[in-house]
């Protein structure tokens, strides 16, 4: 038994397959027929058709090989199809059968002649400012409506809402879809409007990930940081801390996760400023900081010196425990203790304080503190401790020799301006009563006054 496609055209266009069955039998006296049975795979439907010999036929032909062709089996594209052969009377059960998949619209003639796979051509234009994309559709089945899409494709191209029909009387196939988000697995898909039509599809935004990352959602009741993709990408996530503007991020220790296509989920996770996200795939790594912009409560910490010690102070909205240690700075990412752990509880926005004894100063030894209530808390360094900080007493010294000298400026200043005035007056009642000081128009004045006093007498 050999099977094979054919092809059956109607006036040039109208085309159609159908599954050609090409059998070879030795006839004799007892065989009065030949039954061929089809069987698609896909529907578990079926047909069967006989071929009977008459006697007069068989007497005939004797025990020659006789060759059976049947063609009237409608195929459809890519179906996949079972056939049988058997004799009639069946003989023992003994029959031929054969699997058969029907070409696609891979194939050239057709993918040229049959209607189901007249896709059509899509070309397109995005409007980024209105967030529109503009389709015009060319190559398709004449005479048909055609629908296009937006979609999603992950293993299915899955719908997005904006969805336009074409009618086929009109000349011109064109319409604008709208979008929310241009994203790697947004496409276009287009198919004419009849039974198992063929889709065309067009992917253009491969290169568009910047707003994968941003699909971010914080829990404040369960404090779970997550993120979903919505698109199927294979990327690595991990925690990371933000040093500077432009420094790389830095990763937290066991937060890597690999998420092909899923979910990905932080539990107890502190709401610090610069946690961040890190996301990375062969084409680079983004990082995006969910809580830089102030929206969720946040901690500090800070560093005042005092005699012969370091205080340490925390400030916090919410209660939290706190740890902080000295350690030597190695390397950006890595900071080795080098004393021991001071644990504190903060809240309410009060400063909390913690004391550390000793000289600490350099440019390799820095003060580090971290949440200890959650699983995942940005560590925080304070490093380049300047060594007069460990000296209060000398900042001391300095500040009152700097008051001293001021205070003697402003007295010198003052006897300077009280000397000048003296000057000045003695200079003007000189003139006034010609060359005679002050001290003697005073002494004139009064002994002039005792004269003219009444005798007591």
């Amino acid at each position: 038994m050999k099977l094979s496609t054919m092809m059956k055209c109607v006036q040039g266009n109208q085309c159609s397959l159908h599954l050609s069955i090409k059998g070879t039998l030795h006839l004799d006296e007892n065989i009065r027929g030949l039954e061929i049975c089809f069987l698609s795979v896909d529907t578990q439907q079926s047909q069967c058709v006989s071929v009977r010999f008459s006697r007069k036929t068989n007497k005939k032909l004797g025990r020659r090989k006789v060759h059976v062709q049947f063609n009237c089996f409608e195929v459809n594209v890519a179906q996949h199809i079972y056939v049988t052969m058997k004799t009639i009377p069946n003989y023992c059960e003994v029959k031929l059968s054969q699997e058969y998949y029907v070409e696609d619209c891979r194939n050239n003639d057709v993918g040229k002649h049959i209607p189901v796979c007249f896709a059509g051509k899509l070309d397109y234009n995005v409007d980024r400012v209105r967030k529109t994309i503009s389709v015009i559709v060319s190559n398709f089945l004449q005479g048909h409506d055609y629908y296009v899409r937006l979609c999603h494709k992950w293993f299915t191209c899955e719908d997005v809402g904006s969805f336009a029909l074409l009618k086929g009387t009109e000349s011109l196939k064109s319409t604008s879809l709208q979008y929310s988000q241009l994203l790697p697995c947004l496409c276009i898909e287009g198919w004419s409007a009849i039974p198992d039509a063929r889709r065309t599809q067009l992917c253009p935004f491969k290169n568009d990930t910047e707003a994968l990352w941003d699909n971010i959602a914080y829990n404040p009741a369960t404090q779970t940081l997550a993120w979903e993709p919505a698109c199927p990408v294979s990327v690595t996530v991990n925690l990371c801390r933000l040093t500077k503007l432009n420094d790389p991020c830095v990763e937290l220790q066991n937060s890597s996760i690999t998420a092909p296509e899923k979910q990905v989920k932080y539990s107890r996770v502190d709401t610090h400023p610069r946690l961040c996200m890190k996301f990375t795939t062969k084409q680079g790594s983004w990082v995006r900081c969910p809580f830089a912009h102030g929206t969720f409560p946040a901690w500090k910490m800070g560093i005042a010196a005092r005699a012969e010690k370091i205080q340490i102070s925390f400030t916090s909205q919410t209660m939290a425990q706190f740890s902080a240690l000295v350690c030597n700075k190695t390397q950006m990412s890595s900071c080795n203790s080098v004393g021991t752990h001071h644990s504190v509880s903060a809240g309410d926005s009060h400063i909390t304080n913690v004391n550390i004894s000793g000289e600490i100063c350099g440019s390799e030894l820095c003060i580090q503190g971290w949440r200890t209530d959650v699983d995942y808390s940005v560590p925080l360094q304070i490093c380049d401790i300047k060594c007069t900080l460990s000296s209060p007493s000398e900042d001391d010294d300095e500040n009152s020799l700097k008051i001293i000298l001021l205070t003697a400026m402003i007295l010198i200043l003052l006897t300077t301006m009280t000397l000048l005035g003296h000057k000045m007056l003695t200079v003007f009642y000189r003139k006034k009563h010609g060359g005679s000081s002050p001290a003697q128009i005073i002494r004139q004045s009064f002994s002039t006054r005792v004269k003219s006093a009444p005798s007591l007498h």
